[in-house]
């Protein structure tokens, strides 16, 4: 806090001086990202910085509000600790939980009572951001309901897999009918489906998806490496010759 505050003072930073709550929006979604690719990479040393950066935004947040006259960061340590405390009553009560399920149910029921308390909206699916990237709010959404029972049977995975394949049935038909809002939502469909799979399998949606990217950018770029060696731009080879850069990439990452 006093380095925020120094940088903040009269004869300080000229840019932080000028940043709001508002203008601070776009850092903490970036640090937060940069962080999550950090852990997805398991680099512990850029765990750790990434951890000190986004650590920094909720310093400069509880700064700018205390400038505000509203909380400072002890407001918001003990908040969170109260918060803690009262969604833990398995372990600083009396309550029983016998797993994590039952720990996470009894923790949606905590968190129903205090909004009824400030007479907030009381669905479990009220406290999901909008601005959530939609992979991860799907993700949430199911993880939400399942805790008051809304979920596929315990067990097999086979259903789940026999379920994607209508919706990508249904993805195939509204394709033939090309219609776009059609498509759109049977392609939603395929999409939560395959998440629903993603959460049963215990797979984190995003973090799948994102080492498929990393995965991908890594094999394009040996093959544009690969067309550079032979005096060429990737954009000059025919789709055939660029399946075969894709199988030399893939052996090359291989080896």
């Amino acid at each position: 806090m006093n380095i925020i505050e120094r940088l903040r003072a009269p004869d300080g930073c000229p840019w932080d001086r000028k940043q709001t709550l508002e203008t601070l929006r776009t850092s903490i979604t970036e640090e937060a990202y940069e962080l999550a690719d950090a852990i997805t990479k398991k680099n512990m040393a850029e765990i750790k910085e990434e951890a000190g950066d986004l650590l920094l935004q909720v310093v400069f947040v509880a700064s700018l509000a205390n400038e505000a006259g509203a909380f400072d960061m002890k407001d918001v340590v003990r908040t969170v600790c109260d918060k803690l405390i009262r969604r833990h009553p398995h372990v600083f009560g009396n309550v029983k939980a016998e797993d994590s399920d039952e720990v996470l149910r009894n923790w949606e029921k905590i968190k129903a009572e205090e909004r009824k308390e400030k007479h907030e909206n009381l669905s479990i699916l009220a406290g999901i951001p909008d601005g959530l990237p939609p992979l991860l709010k799907a993700y949430r959404i199911q993880g939400k309901v399942k805790h008051v029972g809304f979920d596929w049977p315990a067990g097999e995975t086979e259903p789940l897999f026999t379920k994607l394949d209508e919706e990508i049935q249904e993805l195939k038909e509204a394709a033939k009918e090309n219609d776009p809002d059609h498509m759109t939502e049977e392609l939603g469909d395929v999409l939560f489906m395959a998440v629903n799979i993603a959460r049963r399998l215990n797979v984190d949606p995003d973090a799948a998806l994102n080492t498929v990217c990393r995965k991908f950018t890594k094999r394009f770029m040996i093959m544009e490496e690969l067309a550079r060696n032979e005096g060429k731009s990737i954009s000059d080879y025919t789709l055939e010759e660029l399946d075969s850069f894709w199988d030399k990439a893939k052996e090359i990452l291989r080896r």
